[in-house]
């Protein structure tokens, strides 16, 4: 596979409501994960891993912190002469009410027939994984397939929004779907990421919108089954759906365990992110820390059990956390505890503060917020 023959189109903005706690201010694609990542990071990471180096972002608003966290594309190495990294906001377009991929391709028209591309690969921004699209690119050759959609063969996460779920046929072909069905036991649904030809997608675009159909899902894929040689590849690896605040918990949650990390950190394919340079993390002489991701630049004189720490973050002494998520340059004061705590950027947390959610129902404590 040629990964200059492919072009990339990130939806920074899709699914926004389903995590308005932290998407208030800032775009899907920017909300923190891991200590030191971007949701973005991970979808664009497998873009540029897979050798494609042509990648356009699309987004809606709240994209300062987007844009500052991208730059240039110099972390991807996609600060270049040509192709690169491609900011796209809705030109053309007053508002995208509807989030509607449809209709946020119909703005970005221009960029879709001014590439050379052959070939599109579309995601979304809120799946944590790490795929790559050249194996995508083998099945879809092989099938001679129009669209390749990729899946996962699973239970359904709670509070995913409008989930597709596919019957395949032996030879992959996609032979029926069904949108937001009431499903208990295990199936294959989809995971937002899809490969075509260009000239398809911008065909098929072009028919949408002449018909006013905008929703994706129904009138782009489930019309068009028949129609079109849909084909699937499926994904076997660690894949977390950000559909929720108790999924995003969840999914920090999960890179305590060993297997995570190796499956979605591969070595061979790293994730990429913006670099802060940073005193190491330290620690004081009172310091407990076990089973938890501290980032560059903290300050630990407390106790931190089972907690994600992003960059900056100071425990004062006497304070305990356990199963927290404490975004950048927070600060825990003195003898505080702290337990399913979700802390969102630059928030201080005074003296002597108590706070306690569930596994289930972690408590969130907004941007800038002092407790």
């Amino acid at each position: 596979m040629r990964g200059n023959n492919i072009l990339g189109i990130l939806f920074a903005n899709v699914h926004e409501e389903k995590i308005r706690e932290l998407t208030e201010k800032r775009t899907m694609g920017s909300v923190p994960f891991g200590g030191r990542y971007r949701l973005i990071d991970f979808p664009l990471s497998n873009l540029v891993n897979s050798g494609i180096n042509k990648v356009g972002v699309v987004t809606k608003g709240n994209y300062q912190s987007l844009m500052d966290h991208l730059g240039s594309g110099k972390a991807w190495d996609l600060s270049r002469k040509s192709s690169g990294l491609f900011m796209l906001p809705p030109f053309g377009h007053e508002s995208l009410v509807n989030n509607s991929r449809i209709e946020s391709l119909e703005s970005i028209m221009r960029f879709l027939t001014n590439s050379q591309e052959e070939y599109v690969v579309l995601s979304d921004c809120d799946v944590i994984c790490n795929i790559d699209y050249r194996d995508v690119m083998v099945t879809h050759m092989k099938n001679q397939a129009d669209i390749t959609v990729v899946y996962r063969y699973g239970k359904l996460p709670k509070m995913i929004s409008n989930p597709s779920v596919y019957t395949i046929d032996p030879d992959g072909r996609v032979r029926d779907m069904v949108i937001n069905p009431r499903q208990s036991g295990e199936c294959n649904f989809g995971m937002s990421m899809l490969l075509m030809r260009r000239d398809l997608l911008i065909q098929m675009v072009t028919e949408c919108v002449s018909r006013n159909l905008y929703n994706f899902k129904r009138d782009f894929l489930q019309r068009n089954i028949e129609k079109y040689r849909i084909y699937t590849y499926e994904f076997t690896g660690f894949a977390q759906n950000i559909c929720s605040m108790n999924s995003y918990f969840e999914a920090n949650m999960a890179l305590m365990l060993p297997k995570v990390r190796s499956q979605l950190f591969d070595s061979n394919r790293p994730i990429f992110t913006k670099v802060r340079d940073n005193m190491p993390a330290r620690y004081g002489l009172g310091a407990n820390v076990s089973n938890s991701l501290v980032a560059d630049g903290c300050v630990i004189e407390g106790s931190v059990e089972n907690c994600v720490l992003f960059r900056g973050v100071k425990v004062d002494k006497g304070s305990k956390l356990e199963n927290c998520v404490i975004m950048q340059d927070s600060e825990i004061g003195p003898n505080c505890k702290l337990n399913y705590v979700v802390i969102d950027k630059d928030v201080v947390i005074k003296n002597d503060r108590s706070l306690m959610g569930f596994q289930s129902y972690p408590v969130f404590i907004s941007k800038g917020s002092v407790v």
